[in-house]
């Protein structure tokens, strides 16, 4: 029997086509292939069963491969994978916590999110070491995360962060009331991301094709979302290092790109923007051109800002060298997005797993300096800034050959039974992967959402090792991390 069944991004498997193999088979057949993991998950199968998904991302070739095990009620453990490739730590943590099964030899079997009791945290001896707590509760509007730092003098040896504190059954609720208002509540700065991915998944399954015209508003109201979001943090690292002309400067040009959104759609985050089937709302030749003057007068601004910015060495100072994550360590602890990009691993979707748009608009990816630190994560952005302009210049202009297209299409129709579906969103922190089991009545079964923020966290931890304790604030603001896609 074949260990894999190879697939692309959006697209639907049949469920009695996925290999169910031993657990050590399914094990052999990981460390054979050494792809990286995006999904890695198990469900209640009756009958006293658990089974265990997994599905492997061979980025250079745009191919995913799908696999599982069985086990019995009687099988309580299986050898850790994480020894052999440590970016499996985060994944395997979760399904033990999940379903009890425990990787035997895991080097730190931590719960991800059911943490409250009883939770033994990492301890350091010596005279000069102390702890410094901070949360769960915080200052402003912040969700809840604790975090707990091991220091020597105001040295950081040892960050361990905690979260989980919102319990809100999101995957199980997907389960029972799917919908659109649902996806796009779920992480609220990545409402056109999360959306996308859903609404994907639901099309995949009833067998819809959309419009072109409203695949190209996605794209657009994504590349949007994009620079948003990171143009927002541009000015949160610049309070950070008290450049408060910095933080001004983005803030008030980061509304400008969501006020674009809000006139075209209604909602300053694209909230009722996208829908199964199309998209709500049309970008009419007025309201892209009106858009496109908005968006290079936010260029402008940003470009003047950020050149002023990398030209003051007491700014430079406070970026370069801190929180410095290296490409060994990032490939290691599987960070994707932004993270990934900045410490020189190469993981973007829209280009590892491309549709169709992204070839005849020719869009390529782009060289970047990676450094590591929080100077790479900034200028990573303003990259990305200039990069996402560029794009929606070239699909406002194809737009222009869709005008007469319907915005969405009839989805009155079934979901296909006994389906296993799969879609990776390129959002602005990196990979939103959502995946839904249909039955054999065509009922959703099963909904499984990784955010990037689940891979990243342990990045932030690595990236203040050997900072000054005073520097997490800024080395926080520059992964920009998500409580709620990690709290599910």
């Amino acid at each position: 029997m074949d260990k894999w069944i190879k697939t692309k991004n959006n697209t639907k498997l049949n469920l009695s086509d996925i290999p169910v193999l031993k657990i050590e088979e399914l094990r052999d057949g990981i460390i054979e292939l050494n792809h990286r993991p995006i999904g890695f998950f198990g469900k209640n199968w009756g009958f006293g069963l658990t089974r265990l998904f997994v599905i492997l991302a061979d980025d250079e070739n745009g191919d995913l491969y799908v696999s599982s095990a069985m086990f019995s009620a009687e099988q309580k453990s299986y050898e850790s994978l994480t020894q052999i490739i440590p970016a499996f730590h985060i994944f395997e943590r979760e399904f033990y916590e999940q379903f009890g099964i425990e990787p035997l030899n895991h080097p730190w079997l931590k719960p991800v999110r059911q943490n409250q009791d009883e939770y033994k945290f990492f301890e350091m001896q010596g005279e000069e070491v102390h702890q410094v707590a901070v949360g769960p509760i915080h200052a402003g509007v912040i969700e809840p995360g604790h975090f707990r730092f091991m220091c020597n003098g105001e040295t950081v040896y040892h960050l361990e962060i905690m979260l989980g504190y919102q319990h809100r059954g999101v995957e199980e609720l997907m389960v029972k009331s799917p919908s659109n208002q649902l996806a796009e509540s779920i992480c609220g700065d990545s409402v056109i991301a999360y959306n996308t991915a859903y609404s994907n998944i639901m099309e995949i399954l009833k067998g819809i094709e959309i419009s072109n015209k409203a695949q190209l508003i996605r794209k657009a109201a994504l590349e949007m979302e994009r620079m948003a979001i990171h143009i927002g943090d541009l000015g949160a690292i610049s309070g950070d290092i008290a450049y408060l002309m910095g933080a001004s400067v983005f803030g008030a040009t980061r509304t400008l790109v969501i006020n674009s959104m809000l006139e075209f759609s209604g909602s300053r985050f694209g909230r009722g923007l996208i829908t199964v089937g199309g998209v709500n709302y049309d970008f009419t030749p007025e309201k892209r051109n009106h858009v496109l003057e908005t968006l290079s007068k936010v260029i402008k601004d940003v470009e003047r800002m950020t050149n002023t910015m990398v030209k003051n060495s007491t700014v430079m100072s406070r970026l370069e060298k801190t929180g410095t994550v290296s490409e060994e360590r990032a490939k290691e602890a599987g960070l994707v997005g932004m993270a990934a990009k900045a410490s020189g691993v190469d993981l973007d979707s829209r280009f590892d797993f491309p549709d169709k748009w992204m070839e005849k608009l020719e869009f390529t990816k782009r060289g970047f300096k990676a450094t590591g630190d929080v100077n790479a994560r900034f200028k990573l952005r303003y990259k990305e800034i200039l990069q996402s302009y560029s794009m929606i210049k070239k699909i406002f202009a194809k737009l222009a050959e869709y005008e007469n297209e319907p915005l969405f299409v009839d989805t009155n129709m079934n979901l296909e039974k006994d389906a296993f579906a799969i879609s990776i969103v390129e959002g602005w922190r990196g990979e939103v992967v959502h995946i839904a089991l249909t039955d054999d009545s065509g009922n959703l079964s099963h909904y499984k959402i990784k955010d990037p923020s689940f891979n990243n966290w342990y990045g932030l931890a690595l990236a203040v090792r050997n900072n000054g304790v005073s520097d997490f604030p800024l080395c926080n603001k520059s992964f920009d991390l998500s409580y709620a896609g990690n709290d599910l």
